[in-house]
């Protein structure tokens, strides 16, 4: 049985030593630390995937805090369930003691109590997901009512729009050219332009 660590950030400048110090502080074998410096969107990651080959029954895998595993609560509920279920490993979040699998004494495991933690983690998680994008919702009726506009300016269409897109199609002149005769930008004037011709 071993113990693994594994550390992640969302950028290449952000630092993993606060992460790492933590691991060897624990009492993990430098060697068995894995890192990543990408984003938490998904378990697309190079050196995760490298750990998750590694990982067998029995074995521990650490991290410092749940969100280090992803930003997702949906996505980490599958993958705590693929670690402790599927390939029978124990986890164990360093800044929070419930989410810890391995055994304890009493009539429940750590396995219950960890799974039930992270349970609740996840709705809570959602709920506030939900919540926020209601506000948002309501927010953003609230200020159409008052007359805000949402969105970029549009940009006005000259009135010989449909003759400078007649001399782009034909070739008479550029890109360039139409863009400034138009006064637009490139994905303007495409956009003007679609519409012209469905």
């Amino acid at each position: 049985m071993a113990t693994y660590a594994y550390a992640r950030v969302s950028s290449k400048s952000q630092n993993l030593d606060r992460q790492l110090d933590c691991f060897r502080r624990f009492g993990v074998h430098p060697a068995c630390i894995y890192s990543d410096k990408l984003s938490g969107k998904d378990f697309d990651r190079t050196n995760y995937n490298k750990l998750m080959r590694k990982l067998k029954k029995g074995d521990l895998l650490v991290i410092q805090s749940i969100d280090r595993l992803g930003r997702n609560y949906d996505m980490i509920l599958k993958e705590w369930t693929r670690i402790t279920k599927e390939a029978g490993a124990d986890m164990l979040v360093l800044d929070m003691p419930l989410l810890d699998t391995r055994a304890r004494t009493g009539d429940l495991t750590g396995r219950f109590v960890a799974d039930l933690v992270l349970q609740i983690l996840s709705y809570v998680a959602q709920k506030e997901r939900e919540n926020i994008k209601a506000r948002q919702k309501e927010g953003i009726a609230c200020a159409k009512q008052r007359g805000v506009r949402f969105g970029r300016p549009s940009v006005p269409c000259p009135s010989d729009f449909e003759q400078i897109v007649s001399d782009y199609k034909n070739r008479t002149i550029s890109i360039q050219d139409a863009l400034s005769r138009a006064q637009m930008k490139r994905s303007t004037f495409y956009s003007y332009m679609n519409l012209l011709t469905r």
